[in-house]
């Protein structure tokens, strides 16, 4: 059956073989970050409601994991931020209760876990990823251009409660910014903040596709370095490449080669290739990150967004 709010599994650099639930309609999110792939916020909301209708989510899932797939993760993430849905609690619970043999993570913000109900709707998962890349409200507000309502403040103490309540594991994602966020005297702010908050991991990350906002560069592995040599109250990982193509049964080489030509073609964006491929957005963009890291394409930046072309 076609999937409206499943897609892939597809290569992630975090969680291996993923299979993602979109669970908003693009780009519904309570951030604007800067750096963000899936482009800028179109819907700029702290409004949580059923997004999209939690049963057709849950006969998807039942659909696609009744088939056994090899999986590392059910993960929920997409075009923007999940836990706006209000179903995401009974999402979580249908796939750990009919299908345990699977992990579920949750890719969030973290900008309402100092909210009780949503904490209590993803206690069932396994892991939980949530962001926090500034202690400082101008960096915050900076990178994050997050709706009015939020502060790193209470995001903070949102993510110390969730910690007290959560039994699974919490992967803190920092995300450099180089020039913004990247200095001693912020690292150390979030390294206080890490101590307090006790998460299992802390995952530095920054960007290898271009984001929402053209003035944001990847950081070097020299200061990201430095950065994980700062934060000592938790084992910190800096995210890696994608799993190797081979290693995962859905990776399918004619996608690939058919996003490489059709960018041999003409420059394409994302979108433009999500519509030829009848690809979700997140998959086609996880094909495109394979292709940009083996420099088969390159991306530019022009007035209707940032196209792919090939590099040949």
């Amino acid at each position: 059956m076609p999937y409206r709010h499943l897609f892939g599994p597809v290569p992630s650099r975090r969680l291996g073989i993923s299979l993602g639930i979109d669970l908003v309609p693009l780009k519904t999110c309570s951030y604007n970050c800067v750096y963000c792939e899936c482009g800028p916020t179109t819907a700029l909301t702290t409004e949580r409601k059923e997004y999209v209708p939690t049963g057709d989510v849950i006969a998807e899932l039942r659909s696609y994991l009744s088939t056994s797939p090899r999986l590392d993760y059910v993960t929920l993430a997409g075009s923007g931020e999940p836990t706006l849905h209000t179903g995401i609690g009974e999402i979580i619970q249908v796939v750990k209760s009919e299908f345990p043999a699977y992990r579920v993570a949750v890719l969030t913000n973290g900008s309402f876990l100092p909210d009780p109900a949503v904490r209590r709707a993803l206690l069932d998962a396994d892991l939980v990823v949530p962001t926090l890349n500034a202690v400082s409200d101008p960096i915050f507000r900076k990178i994050c251009r997050p709706h009015r309502s939020l502060s790193p403040e209470t995001l903070i103490d949102g993510l110390i409660a969730f910690r007290k309540s959560f039994s699974g594991e919490i992967w803190l994602e920092v995300f450099i910014v180089p020039g913004v966020n990247d200095d001693d005297a912020e690292v150390r702010k979030i390294a206080d903040a890490v101590r307090e908050i006790r998460p299992d991991r802390v995952q530095l990350n920054t960007l290898d596709r271009p984001g929402a906002a053209a003035w944001v560069r990847p950081a070097d592995h020299r200061t990201l370095d430095h950065i994980a040599s700062l934060i000592t109250a938790a084992p910190v990982d800096i995210v890696g490449g994608l799993v190797s193509r081979h290693e995962i049964d859905s990776f399918h080489p004619e996608s690939a080669d058919t996003i490489l030509a059709l960018v041999r073609r003409r420059p394409c964006t994302l979108d433009d290739l999500a519509r030829a491929t009848g690809m979700h957005r997140n998959e086609v963009g996880k094909y495109l990150q394979y292709l940009l890291e083996n420099h088969l394409i390159e991306a530019k930046r022009a007035e209707r967004g940032i196209f792919f072309l090939s590099v040949s």
